[in-house]
């Protein structure tokens, strides 16, 4: 089965399963992202670090949300170091997805023995729609 923009999610994922093996379980996740972003360059990964995203409620702006990963500009990836993935983890890469108004993302959680990756899929995405604002890109 061919996934949409798997060449990316691929690429990505193999970085995040170098940075699992070399680390292994029970960092934070601060030090698996900055792990990544190092692991990104190394591969010449293109990504934006940190990218926030306003939150409305009725029409007024009611906070930012950040999510850890832009990849390639179409990739949400957000990471997690817990013992195991819950729903709110899922609901929350959903979310994300949908306020960036992005297909495909990735939640990955470096936490458990073994990386646990999640293929997700916006099905509100709308393509004429965009809505993204990065503070660290490269």
């Amino acid at each position: 089965m061919e996934y949409k923009h798997s060449e990316i999610t691929g690429t990505t994922i193999a970085a995040a399963l170098e940075v699992h093996k070399e680390m292994g379980a029970g960092f934070q996740e601060v030090l698996y992202q900055r792990a990544l972003e190092l692991e990104f360059d190394i591969r010449k990964i293109h990504f934006a670090r940190e990218v926030e995203m306003p939150v409305y409620y009725k029409g007024v702006q009611i906070g930012l949300r950040r999510v850890d990963f832009l990849v390639c500009g179409v990739i949400c990836v957000e990471l997690k170091a817990v013992s195991k993935l819950e729903d709110v983890h899922l609901a929350q890469a959903l979310n994300y997805l949908e306020a960036f108004n992005l297909e495909v993302g990735l939640l990955i959680n470096f936490g458990s023995k073994s990386l646990e990756v999640k293929r997700l899929y916006n099905t509100k995405y709308k393509p004429e729609v965009i809505n993204i604002q990065s503070s660290n890109q490269r």
